[in-house]
């Protein structure tokens, strides 16, 4: 069903002239749509129709108009329609500007945070930036952005003497044309290495001069392009034990052993190459007042004390429940907060059960735009956090399925064909500045 403002049909040889406005009912995350019809006889016909998630997702480029683009369209129609066209559309034009609610557009969630000061972001796929309806969608809702592997190892680092920064550098140049903010993500992560590296068998000095040619090189190719960077990324188990790695202890860059010496390390190098740039230390798991948050909590309280460069903490936010610890977030959010730092939500989504044809229920994309709207909250409640990012913006690009075996997806804000979701709403809603 077309929905765009204007919309012309014919019946039985009278043209009609279709408006729409939208309006949410208070009781329910479903919005309706309210078209008026105007036909050259001169009859008025209103109806009002229900619609949610899938429909309404063909809301901010198809239903919802702005006021002065309509306007401009159907002074172009006036201009060049017969006398009872240009009655019809008057009509519909002071329709158009009585003021009523119903014809209010809705702001994007990239409007709603910049009102706010706000970061919103995603991770992004380079070779996705190529569709048109992935990179408009993109654009228009974010303000900031951050590969998903473009600037990992395994993407950068072919081999031992190259450095290939292709994906990255397309990532970096979609945002300044579109006046997006990118963080870096990452400089230091346990796996997902090239092959040539973990199975290099290199000694420990060799690695730890590696490790520093590589972040110093990366985070100096983008000075003054990338604020932020996840300069180690996933570093302690589930139990607040740093996690073996080949960075740390196989056979690690010289503080196997130590703790999180080779983090502060990492950091200290990251800040040579690029003073200017936040530093983050990320992980996922840690969402929660847990082992693993009180280890970070004590890591970063240690680094602030004794004048290791570090900003922030990156809180990924993949929630595989739909009953999640909101108290705990909450608390977690307020005691990072509280040390000085930053605290980005870096890749936040939400998986829901799909039943045997891959669909969600609309009962469960209920409760998962709660989530989004709570977590958000939770977030705009205090002042050291200060970005909200989702771990892509379209289910048709997500890992929840391959991590789940399919027994789980559609986590994200926007469905498979761009369509905003009942999730988007939520995160809205939460944006919405007061």
């Amino acid at each position: 069903m077309s929905s765009a403002a204007g919309n012309t049909r014919k019946r039985r040889g009278v043209e009609n002239r279709r408006f729409c406005g939208k309006s949410r009912d208070s009781g329910a995350m479903i919005l309706r749509r309210t078209c008026t019809f105007v036909q050259c006889a001169p009859r008025l016909k209103a109806r009002t129709e229900w619609f949610s998630g899938g429909d309404f997702a063909r809301g901010s480029q198809r239903l919802v108009m702005t006021s002065l683009g309509a306007g401009f369209a159907l002074a172009g129609l006036l201009l060049r329609g017969s006398a009872i066209m240009r009655v019809c559309l008057w009509f519909a034009l002071l329709l158009w500007g009585t003021g009523s609610p119903n014809f209010e557009p809705a702001r994007s969630l990239r409007e709603q945070a910049d009102a706010r000061g706000m970061l919103v972001g995603t991770a992004v796929r380079p070779y996705a930036l190529s569709e048109m309806a992935y990179s408009a969608t993109l654009g228009r809702e974010f303000n900031m952005l951050e590969g998903e592997d473009a600037m990992k190892w395994w993407v950068l680092r072919p081999d031992r003497a190259t450095f290939n920064f292709t994906d990255g550098d397309r990532v970096v140049g979609f945002a300044e044309v579109h006046r997006m903010k990118v963080r870096g993500h990452n400089l230091v992560w346990g796996w997902t290495n090239p092959a040539w590296l973990t199975n290099g068998n290199f000694k420990t000095q060799e690695l730890s001069q590696m490790l520093e040619e590589h972040i110093t090189t990366v985070a100096k190719h983008y000075r003054g392009k990338v604020f932020a960077w996840d300069v180690v990324n996933e570093g302690f188990d589930e139990h607040g034990k740093v996690k073996p790695s080949i960075w740390y202890d196989q056979p690690g860059i010289g503080f196997a052993g130590k703790g999180t010496a080779y983090i502060e390390q990492t950091f200290r190098w990251a800040h040579a190459a690029d003073p200017d740039a936040l530093l983050f230390y990320n992980d996922g798991g840690a969402e929660t007042v847990n082992e693993k948050s009180n280890a970070i909590y004590a890591m970063v309280k240690d680094f602030k004390r004794r004048g290791v460069p570090i900003d922030g903490v990156g809180l990924q936010m993949h929630i595989f429940d739909l009953a999640p610890d909101l108290a705990g977030i909450d608390a977690n959010i307020a005691r990072f907060s509280a040390l000085g730092v930053q605290i980005h939500l870096t890749e936040m989504d939400v998986a829901v059960p799909l039943d045997a044809y891959g669909s969600p229920s609309p009962e469960d994309l209920a409760k998962q735009a709660e989530i989004y709207r709570r977590v958000a909250s939770a977030c705009l409640a205090h002042s050291g956090c200060t970005a909200i990012q989702t771990w892509g913006f379209t289910d048709k690009y997500s890992w929840i399925g391959s991590a789940t075996k399919k027994a789980k997806g559609a986590g994200l804000l926007f469905d498979r064909d761009y369509h905003p979701k009942p999730a988007y709403e939520g995160l809205r809603q939460a944006l919405q500045k007061q």
